[in-house]
């Protein structure tokens, strides 16, 4: 297992796709940036070598299934593709790209499980302490690389909306019920342009980890992030103040029970 081999293969399979595109661009930087994410998370509890490198080649492939789903449906929204599923197809399917990847089947059952379930809405079910483990890792690293990605990149290119439309969008009933008590917002829950951010922003609820807590909180992204645009709806503009508060809470406590 070495990760810049598989760096090099990498970079050779995105040959195949126009990298001057937007949204494939911004795929491109998100992986570096997860692959960096998770070199941080896996510093920090002070894994061993070989599970770094693991987390690294895991965080490189994770969402290769992405490319194809932006090829076919210039998309990234869930309902044209389950990109996690497609990108395990692609990697353990027939003929399968992962001993492109890497030569040994050693580490199979763990990358699989942890590309297969890092977009999953809930980590459940999972025995196996390796396997939760970096499933755990490519989650939170996935979260705090979006927060980068929500910060720097335009509304348009991941929303499909321009931050305009955004900012004067309501939240519904049910997404402002769920954010507020502290819930992670459903795919299916989300209606206006508003639901969506505010699903972005309550990622903060489903890290695991205290170093990817950490990383949020010595990085400030809840406040950077929920005052990127103003809410010129005004019952969405209280609904959002009330929202930062209560996140800057829940990060700054979580992390005693981590």
């Amino acid at each position: 297992m070495d990760f810049d081999s598989a760096k090099q293969v990498f970079e050779k399979y995105l040959d195949d796709y126009d990298r001057e595109n937007d949204k494939v661009r911004l795929k491109i930087v998100h992986t570096y940036g997860v692959v960096e994410q998770s070199a941080a998370i896996a510093g920090r509890l002070g894994l061993s070598e070989e599970d770094k490198e693991l987390a690294g080649i895991i965080a490189l492939l994770h969402d290769i299934g992405r490319f194809e789903q932006l090829r076919r449906f210039d998309s990234f929204q869930p309902d044209t593709m389950d990109h996690a599923s497609y990108g395990v197809e692609l990697l353990f399917g027939e003929p399968g790209m992962i001993r492109r990847f890497v030569p040994e089947d050693t580490w199979d059952d763990v990358i699989r499980t942890a590309i297969a379930r890092h977009s999953d809405f809930a980590l459940e079910g999972i025995t196996d302490g390796r396997e939760l483990m970096h499933a755990r890792i490519i989650r939170d690293a996935d979260k705090l690389d979006n927060c980068r990605v929500k910060l720097e990149d335009d509304f348009e290119t991941f929303l499909g909306a321009p931050a305009e439309e955004v900012s004067l969008s309501a939240i519904t009933p049910k997404v402002r019920e769920d954010a507020l008590a502290g819930r992670s917002i459903l795919s299916s829950d989300r209606v206006t342009p508003m639901d969506y951010w505010v699903s972005y922003l309550v990622y903060f609820y489903d890290l695991n980890y205290r170093a990817s807590l950490d990383i949020v909180e010595e990085n400030d992204y809840v406040r950077r992030l929920i005052r990127r645009i103003p809410y010129l709806d005004p019952e969405t503009d209280s609904v959002m103040g009330e929202l930062e508060r209560r996140l800057v809470k829940y990060v700054s406590e979580a992390k005693k029970g981590l």
